[in-house]
């Protein structure tokens, strides 16, 4: 097992995600179960994703995490998690940076969406 740990930005966002399905949001609720499985398949094999090339990172990834490396995984239809791997030989851990559904992810790579 790897260690998964959640992006400030993204913790912040999880923690609301948590309040609005405990109070009973069903797509919330949903998120919910979606995102943990997400993070349980990280914690399982770091590489379940794919390997976003370089030259699809944005910009802004790069300049807040200083990132070597992006991953996505789709959690389902619709929803993507994005997430990088760092540490040593010693100890490799999958960092979640983001989570967006379909339309938002397309946007951010530049993706014509429908």
């Amino acid at each position: 097992m790897y260690s998964v740990k959640l992006s400030p930005e993204f913790n912040k966002e999880f923690a609301k995600l948590q309040q609005r399905a405990e109070k009973g949001g069903g797509e919330a609720t949903y998120l919910m179960k979606i995102v943990n499985k997400g993070i349980s398949r990280i914690a399982t094999k770091l590489t379940v994703g794919k390997k976003v090339p370089k030259k699809l990172w944005p910009k802004g990834y790069i300049k807040k995490y200083g990132i070597t490396n992006l991953w996505k995984l789709d959690l389902d239809k619709h929803w993507r998690m994005l997430y990088t791997i760092t540490g040593d030989q010693a100890e490799l851990i999958g960092i979640v940076l983001d989570v967006m559904d379909h339309k938002k992810y397309d946007r951010k790579f530049g993706y014509k969406t429908s």
